[in-house]
């Protein structure tokens, strides 16, 4: 840091690690100080077609912006908490985990379809082995199909074939001279200029598997400006316990002066509970991205609600266990908890996870 009023901020340069990155820089912008973007592109930024479960292994969305922070390139690093190993490198620390956004995930449609009412056999669009798990739990006869991408891409990818289908249909009727066919209400550019931007721009999206819907974060939605544009329907966290961290921003730093200031203007104590809590039981199980492993924790007064879900990759074997433990010990609670899952078969499950990547 040249001087206390001046922090640089590593991020990666997809517009939502953008947009949370400026609610960082806003606020400590809100305190005096000028904070620059220092935007990079990460190893899981450029190896596009890899699957995250792989991805994930090496911290290939983090690695990148945290370097820049140990070389001293950048003050701090913001990331998505979810995507942050649990083996971070002694010389960082995680200065502030802001308040955390809403954590579960949405089925995203092009009619806005809950999980019960897509048609037998639909295609669901997910990279996510705990997404594909828990949608095999509910709906055994879905085919889950690799969805990557960032998420504008990944909305491209749905709504492409049912809006060049419209557009295909529009621009026919137009160009006929038969008034016995198809009419519409609105002309083609009418019906265009109608049209939300992210839609105008699926018309030019290559498709290559057209996807009945696809599951991602409210969070990464909400951060992104883009929900008010979609059809969805929230998914129940009974049966779709989301990732730990999810919803929840991390700035990691080394330099005791930046994690100081940080940690002052940022750092939400409810938050920063939760995500240990459930970073600790992931750290316990082993999970990581290899395994389809959901945690949630939610500070309930003198306690933090604590929901586990363990399941094997063809969800034939799963594993969903909640647990009040004390918010005075959350942490030793935590490692309890972990130790009985353990021992009802939950590192099992998840070994054999490990052994098919």
């Amino acid at each position: 840091m040249s001087t206390r009023e001046t922090l640089s901020l590593a991020t990666r340069r997809s517009d939502l690690a953008l947009r949370q990155s400026a609610s960082v820089q806003s606020v400590l912008e809100d305190y005096r100080y000028n904070v620059e973007l220092l935007e990079v592109e990460t190893t899981g930024d450029q190896i596009r077609d890899e699957l995250i479960q792989n991805l994930g292994k090496t911290g290939a969305f983090v690695r990148s912006l945290d370097e820049r922070v140990l070389f001293s390139e950048a003050d701090a690093a913001v990331h998505s908490m979810k995507d942050v190993p649990t083996d971070m490198p002694d010389e960082l620390t995680i200065a502030a985990i802001p308040e955390r956004e809403r954590r579960n995930d949405v089925l995203v449609s092009p009619d806005g379809a809950a999980i019960d009412d897509l048609p037998s056999n639909a295609t669901v669009g997910t990279s996510s082995l705990r997404r594909k798990a828990q949608l095999l739990a509910v709906r055994p006869d879905i085919d889950v199909q690799p969805l990557r991408g960032n998420v504008d891409t990944r909305i491209k990818k749905l709504l492409a074939p049912s809006l060049q289908a419209e557009h295909e249909k529009r621009l026919e009727a137009e160009e006929s001279d038969d008034d016995t066919g198809e009419s519409f209400d609105q002309d083609l550019d009418e019906w265009f200029n109608g049209l939300a931007e992210i839609e105008r721009e699926a018309l030019e999206q290559e498709v290559s598997t057209e996807y009945d819907a696809i599951v991602l974060a409210e969070a990464g939605l909400r951060r992104s400006g883009l929900l008010r544009h979609l059809n969805y329907q929230r998914l129940p966290e009974s049966d779709f316990v989301p990732a730990p961290g999810q919803g929840a921003i991390a700035v990691s730093a080394a330099d005791k002066d930046v994690i100081e200031i940080i940690r002052t203007h940022l750092d939400d104590a409810v938050s920063r509970t939760e995500v240990i809590v459930e970073r600790t039981i992931l750290s316990e199980l082993g999970g990581g991205c290899v395994a389809p492993l959901g945690i949630s924790a939610v500070v309930q007064g003198q306690y933090v609600h604590t929901t586990v879900h363990v399941l094997s990759q063809d969800a034939s074997d799963v594993i969903l266990e909640a647990r009040d433990l004390p918010i005075e010990r959350h942490r030793e609670a935590a490692i309890e908890f972990a130790n009985s899952l353990r021992e009802k078969g939950a590192a099992d499950i998840i070994e054999a996870a490990k052994k098919q990547y």
